[in-house]
């Protein structure tokens, strides 16, 4: 296994720029995922790293060796496509032991390593059968048999589940990361699809217009989203944002938003006003109890729990209640959140603002008081 880094990498395509500044570290065996939506630039990242592109500036290394001018051949890496790319004259065996033909070992030598392979992959029933005979999840295991048989440095995954199933891209989900366990191999995985890259990554790259936005463990991305756009995109159903202002209240800074007055630490710049946007996920908003007065708006049974839109003012939030909880649009609710739980965002830069303590939610107070 080897060690990747993209150094100041940038990437363009004429006057359009696919990849800019690109600065990622990744470590022996991690097993990383490029996530972010179409156009990102997570692609054409992959591709740089396994040869197929090359960068406009900036140094990629593999094992700390700087790779931008060496041959895919060379460079020590197996890639699985999309398409999985099975010759379909080839039976399982002959595609899996096709890397070792090209590299000229014999064929009382490729055997048992297929043999090998096969195993590891459960694939051993299958070896006499033709791509065509194959379901896609098999099919898909003989391409990464391809890939593994060469005992590759880094194995590159290009959105390698897109084409199954949502049953079977569950089932290999759980089959890829059990193999990453077993192998050990650095791996770099490129997915649009966020559940696959929370439930499999060690750390996950997410991208945006080119620009990366943030490398952190999944958890981190998650409960500590660097800045608007990673907050919105990650988490099914996505996370609530509320635009506000930070002003002055006495001592206490606080967010104004629709009827909402929620203590915040002083935001730097002393007290002068500032655009600030609060983050709260489906999940810690409290249903039927609360000082906050919201209208139903939306109800989705999912099964084991029920997605509901509710209306505060002109703000839309999006809880999440337990299947036996009786809801109906129109109807009107008490909520809370989980104060402790709360982000809060720079609406100007979009940039995550830490919190020194945890905020405390207030009932908003009648204009009278407050004159």
């Amino acid at each position: 296994m080897a060690s990747v880094g993209f150094e100041n990498v940038r990437k363009t395509f004429g006057a359009a720029v696919a990849v800019e500044n690109l600065d990622l570290a990744i470590e022996e065996g991690e097993f990383v995922s490029l996530l972010g939506p179409s156009g990102c630039g997570k692609t054409t990242t992959l591709r740089m790293l396994a040869g197929l592109e090359y960068p406009t500036g900036g140094r990629i290394r593999i094992g700390g060796r700087v790779v931008n001018d060496v041959p895919p051949a060379k460079r020590d890496i197996a890639m699985v496509f999309q398409s999985y790319a099975l010759y379909p004259h080839m039976t399982v065996a002959e595609n899996i032991a096709y890397p070792l033909r090209k590299r000229g070992v014999r064929k009382r030598e490729r055997g048992p390593l297929v043999r090998r392979t096969a195993e590891l992959l459960q694939l051993e029933a299958l070896l006499d059968r033709k791509p065509r005979q194959l379901s896609g999840g098999q099919q898909q295991r003989v391409a990464l048999g391809r890939a593994l048989i060469r005992e590759p440095e880094v194995f590159l995954l290009d959105e390698p589940l897109s084409n199954l199933d949502a049953k079977l891209r569950a089932h290999m989900r759980a089959e890829l990361i059990q193999l990453h366990q077993r192998i050990g191999k650095t791996t770099v995985y490129v997915t649009h699809d966020q559940l696959e890259a929370m439930t499999m990554s060690t750390r996950i790259a997410v991208m945006q217009a080119g620009v990366l936005q943030q490398f952190a463990p999944p958890a981190d991305i998650y409960h500590s989203p660097a800045n608007l756009f990673v907050a919105g995109f990650i988490g099914t159903p996505s996370m609530t944002l509320i635009e506000g202002e930070a002003t002055s209240d006495g001592n206490q800074a606080v967010l104004v938003a629709s009827a909402l007055r929620i203590p915040i630490p002083a935001p730097a710049g002393g007290g002068r006003s500032r655009a600030v946007t609060l983050g709260v996920r489906p999940e810690d908003v409290v249903v039927g109890s609360g000082p906050i007065e919201a209208r139903v708006k939306i109800v989705e049974p999912t099964g084991h729990e029920t997605i509901v839109l509710l209306e505060i003012g002109p703000a839309t939030v999006t809880a999440r209640v337990g299947d036996g909880t009786p809801l109906r649009p129109g109807e009107s609710v008490r909520l809370s959140f989980r104060t402790e739980k709360l982000h809060l965002f720079d609406s100007e830069t979009g940039r995550r603002l830490e919190v020194e303590h945890p905020l405390r939610l207030e009932t908003p107070r009648p204009a009278s008081a407050r004159a």
